[in-house]
């Protein structure tokens, strides 16, 4: 109680505690007489019967009790639960989060890389023990050039060769390859003659033109009399057999003089202008077939 008989009540309006932050009172008790009415007993013990009343100063006291409380439980439940062995990591929020990874990111795209070598990427081949090397296919050998003989130039020693071989392949023996070598020697001095009578003769190839008749090719046979077509007739192959098939038709040619044996094949106006080239004719054979 005071000294002016008023009770002194602290749920009072009048009270210390009641007094509001935002009107703060400047006027203090000195002695002198308050300006402010006093409000009766009344109204004050209005108050202690009613505690539950609503007051302007312990609302905005809960509220602030309130936001502290809410305040206190959201930093709690943002520590989180601590590293095992460590320290609790501070929450980050999705901003920080989001920051940390893009760090993260830039700094794995900003490392260096060495591309990987070729013989890295490239798994060596395991040898197998049973595994053998594949033999190299073998060369070809290479048609064996003949060196001209008995005063032939090349392009006369080739075609030697090639009466040689067709007899070879004919089976003939080495006499019917002397004969056959001579006459073309004989007829032809060994090159491959065209007709001038015959301009389809120079259609093929050849290295000489003739004008006897339609006689063409190594043994100057004519297509009229039945040996062959002109283009037959202008490969050295073709015309070899057909010589070699007329020899071997004769009885006993290989007992009979090359001269004659030629004759009888080739029916010509010189018959023993065939005998000069015999030797030169063994020769030659002799050099292909060594």
């Amino acid at each position: 109680m005071r000294d002016d008989g008023t009770l002194d009540d602290q749920y009072g309006l009048g009270g210390s505690a009641d007094r509001s932050d935002d009107t703060p009172s400047t006027v203090r008790s000195t002695g002198s007489e308050d300006p402010t009415p006093r409000r009766s007993l009344g109204t004050r013990l209005g108050g202690l019967a009613n505690p539950l009343a609503a007051r302007p100063g312990r609302t905005r006291l809960a509220v602030a009790t309130g936001a502290v409380c809410c305040l206190g439980v959201l930093g709690f439940s943002q520590v989180g639960v601590g590293v095992p062995g460590g320290s609790p990591r501070p929450a980050l929020s999705v901003d920080a989060e989001a920051a940390d990874r893009a760090t993260a990111d830039a700094a794995s795209r900003s490392m260096q890389r060495t591309p990987p070598t070729p013989e890295a990427t490239t798994a060596a081949p395991s040898a197998s023990p049973s595994a053998k090397p594949k033999p190299k296919p073998k060369a070809k050998p290479k048609p064996r050039r003949i060196v001209p003989v008995a005063g032939l130039d090349q392009a006369q020693m080739d075609n030697a060769k090639k009466i040689v071989q067709a007899g070879r392949e004919m089976g003939v023996p080495r006499r019917g390859l002397v004969i056959a070598v001579a006459t073309a020697m004989q007829e032809s001095t060994l090159l491959n003659y065209a007709s001038g009578v015959l301009p389809e003769s120079q259609s093929y190839p050849h290295q000489a033109i003739g004008w006897d008749h339609d006689s063409v090719g190594l043994f100057q046979q004519r297509p009229s009399s039945g040996w062959g077509t002109v283009r037959e007739l202008m490969d050295p192959e073709y015309a070899t057999k057909a010589f070699l098939s007329a020899l071997e038709e004769i009885p006993g040619w290989q007992d009979l003089p090359l001269t004659v044996a030629a004759q009888a094949v080739q029916v010509s106006a010189f018959p023993d202008a065939y005998a000069q080239h015999e030797w030169r004719a063994a020769q030659v054979v002799g050099a292909i077939l060594a």
